[in-house]
């Protein structure tokens, strides 16, 4: 039966019901994680409202010029953000794991379609859509009925292309990382895709500088005829009199997502048959982390010793881990180095790369699974725990923020301020690791039984989105103080702010670790429960 419903054709509905089935199913038990479907539900009817108004507004007051240059720069800034929060940030919901699909009569035709649909019903692509509806009643403003229908199959052609770029280039990012022989090539691809942050970021800020109103319209009638921009100017054309703009664009949608969906198919093959993550057992038996052999020469011959020379090798070979160390370099070097290329202060920067540096911590216990039973079974008291997961941390994080201190320095061209700089990097990082260690006690939650290093369960994207928001908010806050203390004291912080920095992390760093600690040791086997798949 399952062969003959697979040459009929896709059927997406039986993928729909099962994503929705074990969402509410995840409910069950789990206040914590109903509380945070929640909350992510009033924050994606935030952005759906705020998204609506926004974009509405050049209808309300009637300039076709305004709209032009916002429903396609804004539209653009939506694919775009679609593209590169999954690999920096968040991640995907792969609740539908499609590992677990290899042994079923599927075609690879009915695969693709079931899982992109069912990933078209979580709450970023509605809300998306409900966002993106604003450009529909603005359209209909400047030209009635037909121009609205238009645009508004625009919108949905937009918010397909959304979902297919974040769900193809994912699974393209995470085959090359499970491939140790090609992990070169997947750092040069996430340097290449990241550095198109600073661009673009250069671009806008010396656009709004000069106010160059023209120059910015002919950016967005470029990226209008682009899959970034052509969906969401569909309307606009029909508004226009360029009716013979729309078969062309609507062309441009169509290639564009079948050819996503075509690269997600090839990917996906190769995640479900498993061939990037085998390899000859000699170069597997053989490989090890450089660093984990430096350092087991050097460490104490203790239970500290051990765990700091384990989760070191861990680091470096397993996949989500390593997957965020890359994205972690890339957003810590470029976002400063454009942010003082543009003639800004780097220093505020260095809170957000802090805090960023943290967040690798914020379900540290949910990189193991029930494998963390062991730790349990053996006894580990919860600060020795805590602090070799800290420490090994640390070994590949301060190099990276030593960097970033002297590029951004060598870069602005005030190598003066390095050492102060790198004082606040130290006590961001120190304020966000003193946030996110008790975090990771009290939020632990289960990751998929997928080797994808961006594979997140159903509500794992939004409670790691909430962690982030969390862990860069709290550590603002605590790090103001400090930041007033620079601003104020200007040129003698050049001086003291690396020991007072150093300081001030550590000090922030002891109290978060000796919380986590003593939380650890009462609840390590509620920890376990909560990062075991399947509970």
């Amino acid at each position: 039966m399952a062969v003959t419903t697979a040459e009929a054709g896709p059927s997406v509905w039986p993928f729909v019901r099962l994503k929705l089935r074990m969402l509410v199913n995840g409910w069950r038990g789990r206040p914590a994680r109903t509380a945070l479907f929640v909350a992510g539900v009033v924050l994606a009817g935030f952005f759906a409202v705020a998204g609506y108004a926004i974009f509405a507004i050049p209808g309300v007051v009637g300039d076709e010029r305004a709209a032009s240059l916002l429903l396609q720069l804004g539209g653009s800034m939506l694919v775009f953000g679609w593209l590169i929060f999954p690999l920096l940030f968040f991640g995907v919901d792969e609740s539908l794991d499609p590992s677990r699909f290899a042994l079923l009569p599927l075609s690879r035709r009915t695969l693709i379609m079931g899982l992109f649909a069912a990933a078209l019903t979580g709450l970023p692509a509605l809300s998306t859509l409900a966002a993106t509806a604003g450009m529909v009643s603005t359209v209909a403003d400047l030209g009635g009925a037909a121009a609205a229908f238009v645009q508004f199959v625009g919108i949905v052609g937009g918010v397909l292309i959304c979902v297919a770029v974040s769900r193809a280039v994912t699974s393209a990012f995470a085959t090359g990382l499970r491939s140790r022989r090609s992990r070169d090539l997947a750092v040069v691809l996430f340097a290449v895709v990241a550095a198109l942050l600073g661009p673009l970021q250069l671009a806008l800020l010396a656009g709004a500088e000069r106010a160059d109103w023209p120059a910015f319209a002919a950016i967005a009638d470029v990226l209008g005829w682009t899959p970034l921009g052509a969906p969401w100017s569909l309307g606009l054309d029909v508004v226009a009199g360029r009716l013979w703009a729309v078969p062309l664009k609507l062309l441009i949608i169509v290639v564009t997502l079948v050819g996503l969906l075509r690269w997600w198919s090839a990917t996906l093959e190769r995640a479900m048959l498993g061939a990037a993550s085998n390899g000859s057992s000699r170069a597997t038996g053989n490989a090890g982390s450089p660093t984990g052999l430096l350092l087991g020469r050097r460490l104490p011959r203790s239970r500290f010793g051990a765990l700091v020379a384990r989760e070191t090798r861990y680091w470096w070979r397993e996949t989500r881990r390593r997957a965020s160390l890359i994205t972690f370099s890339v957003a810590g070097l470029f976002l400063p180095v454009s942010i003082s290329l543009s003639g800004g202060a780097a220093g505020p920067m260095a809170v957000f790369v802090g805090a960023l540096a943290a967040v690798a911590l914020a379900n540290q216990f949910g990189y193991e699974g029930n494998a963390y039973a062991a730790n349990v079974a053996a006894g580990v008291p919860g600060r020795v725990e805590v602090h070799s997961r800290a420490a090994a941390h640390a070994v590949f994080v301060l190099p990276l923020l030593l960097l970033v201190a002297l590029v951004v320095g060598v870069v602005s061209g005030r190598p003066e301020r390095i050492a102060g700089d790198l004082g606040l990097l130290l006590a961001t990082y120190g304020a966000g690791l003193g946030l996110v260690l008790p975090v990771s006690v009290r939020g632990a939650y289960s990751l998929p039984e997928s080797t994808s290093p961006f594979a997140l369960s159903s509500g794992g994207g939004l409670a790691k989105g909430f962690l982030t928001l969390g862990v860069m908010l709290g550590t603002l806050v605590a790090t103001v103080p400090l930041q007033i203390l620079a601003w104020v004291l200007g040129s003698v912080w050049l001086w003291i702010g690396l020991p007072v920095g150093a300081a001030f992390g550590c000090a922030a760093y002891l109290i978060g670790s000796q919380v986590a600690g003593d939380w650890l040791d009462k609840r390590a086997p509620e920890v376990l429960v909560a990062v075991t798949a399947g509970r």
